[in-house]
């Protein structure tokens, strides 16, 4: 290898593990919390993390710049995801149908977070997030990625779709049906209004267009007017939006130092 190709090496590893060192600065502990809730165990969260990272390491040089740093770094947690794929032990055939998901027929309905106590808010908040946690790992792997990547990670519809490439109505059609999913198991944990509910004010595709309209304005992050729905969709519609709270509350994680420092062992091994 002559001097200058030696020369030009080190300068193409320095600009890789800058770059590296941003990325996981800025986004180690969202990807973290994605390998976490996707494997299902730390220790493989942990190795997936490590992974990805080490292929945006030695592909640092091939990315372009037409998407964000981000994008790209997702679109390869993605694939790294997808290869990870595996059928486990209890993960269910199926989701459910909307009649399965939704208290269509239940005769009492959750009160509305919001308007609860302080003290019963926290405490409901707490085993929503033990209930949110065991129902994304039960999620089926073609609903649970796109989940996270938009209500954890925090992309748009049409950013996950470009990640998965996938098209934009089937994420958003799978996002929809894994945060009724979700909420289903999280509205067990909220206390019941005492009263019974009162019948539906619109028949049935109604409610599910107002549904369909409330998942919408979720995707988009615009408030949705709650004055045009009857009692028992304004329940569901609050619960709906406690679940995308709760899991806005799972991007926080930190990427745990140790992590930190193998990643750093294995770069510079890699360099050497």
């Amino acid at each position: 290898m002559s001097k200058k190709s030696s020369h030009d090496d080190r300068i193409g590893h320095g600009a890789a593990e800058a770059a590296l060192q941003r990325l996981v600065d800025e986004y180690g502990g969202q990807l973290y919390s994605l390998s976490l809730r996707f494997c299902g165990d730390r220790t493989e969260a942990e190795d997936l993390v490590q992974e990805v990272f080490l292929q945006a390491f030695r592909a640092w040089s091939t990315f372009e710049g037409r998407s964000s740093p981000k994008t790209w770094l997702y679109t390869i947690a993605a694939r790294a995801c997808q290869r990870m794929h595996r059928k486990r032990a209890g993960e269910p055939e199926r989701i459910g149908s909307i009649d399965e998901l939704l208290p269509f027929g239940d005769p009492l309905v959750a009160a509305i977070p919001d308007e609860l106590d302080d003290v019963v808010q926290t405490q409901i908040r707490t085993e929503a997030r033990e209930q949110l946690e065991a129902a994304i790992t039960s999620l089926p792997d073609e609903f649970r990625v796109p989940l996270i990547l938009k209500d954890i990670v925090g992309f748009t519809v049409p950013e996950v779709a470009q990640i998965l490439g996938v098209a934009e109505g089937t994420i958003r059609s799978r996002v929809h049906r894994a945060r009724l999913k979700l909420r289903a198991r999280i509205d067990s944990v909220i206390p019941r209004n005492p009263a019974e509910a009162p019948p539906p004010e619109y028949d049935r595709q109604t409610c599910l267009d107002l549904l369909n309209a409330k998942q919408n304005a979720l995707d988009r992050g615009v408030p949705f007017d709650v004055n045009v729905i009857c009692g028992r969709c304004r329940s569901v519609f609050a619960s709906l939006d406690f679940t995308q709270q709760v899991c806005m509350d799972l991007a926080q994680d930190v990427m745990p130092s140790g992590l930190r420092k193998r990643l750093a062992s294995r770069v510079a091994a890699g360099r050497a």
